[in-house]
């Protein structure tokens, strides 16, 4: 299971990635053409962000990118490479030309489209606050109070934001998002705050009327990275994307693979 603030610590990161992209000997970016001409897409995925990314049962990269990932390398017609990628090579790789396309939950950021350029979004991610029905909470900042208790995994990143955040809510720390997710539907506490996208296959083993508050911390926009200065494959990339939103292909694979709807859609326009 994830947890995350990753967005909060991705800034210092891929600042000292991109020194790294300027290293001589670096291969360069393969153009549309090229990866057309070779037959071979190649993704980089990070098995370690399930259900995104992760180890099937013959140990084989598997989950939403790597799904996602196929419907792209149909379109184009030609074979899907998936090669494992981890947080801080993942830039690196795409940057210089390792891989031709990067997912794993890539967030658009300033700091990281100096190194690398984005597509449009993928899928967004919510950084919020999961709850209950029977809870009136309709703003993440309503649980500042003493009378609120916050279910959260021990040593996972949004403690430390609600300690600087949320000051005065009482801290319930377990071990794991099975048991945090039980203790929400228990009664044992109010409220976890976390990427409510993630805990969706625990969810569903509870008959709880969950609720996600209106009002999140944040919203995340997940892009494709690829290389910059890759127009033609970013304008393809683009349309694609498009058409996989357009035609529902995106909604079905979150829902097989987060066995929950994505809790704010990225907004398909004609323009997009």
């Amino acid at each position: 299971m994830i947890t995350f603030l990753k967005r909060a610590m991705a800034a210092g990161a891929a600042a000292l990635l991109s020194s790294s992209m300027l290293l001589p000997g670096a291969a360069e970016a393969r153009s549309l053409d090229e990866i057309l001409s070779s037959g071979t897409l190649k993704v980089g995925v990070n098995p370690t962000l399930p259900p995104l990314g992760i180890y099937d049962d013959t140990n084989q990269i598997a989950g939403f990118d790597v799904d996602f990932s196929q419907k792209l390398a149909d379109m184009l017609g030609v074979e899907l490479e998936v090669v494992q990628v981890g947080s801080p090579d993942r830039i690196p790789f795409v940057a210089s030309g390792k891989i031709d396309i990067v997912m794993g939950a890539m967030t658009r950021n300033p700091t990281r489209a100096k190194v690398i350029d984005f597509t449009l979004p993928v899928h967004t991610e919510v950084f919020g606050v999961l709850t209950t029905e029977e809870k009136g909470y309709t703003d993440w900042k309503e649980l500042n109070s003493p009378d609120v208790t916050m279910v959260q995994v021990r040593g996972s990143t949004p403690v430390k934001f609600i300690e600087e955040n949320l000051p005065e809510a009482e801290v319930l720390l377990l071990d794991n998002y099975p048991d945090v997710i039980r203790a929400l539907a228990q009664g044992r506490g109010d409220a976890l705050l976390d990427v409510v996208d993630f805990v969706g296959e625990h969810m569903n083993k509870h008959d709880v009327a969950w609720k996600v508050v209106e009002t999140p911390v944040d919203i995340y926009y997940c892009a494709i990275g690829v290389a910059k200065n890759s127009d033609n494959l970013k304008d393809w990339l683009n349309v694609a994307i498009f058409e996989l939103h357009r035609d529902g292909v995106v909604d079905d694979l979150w829902v097989k693979w987060f066995e929950r709807p994505m809790i704010r859609e990225v907004g398909v326009s004609p323009w997009f």
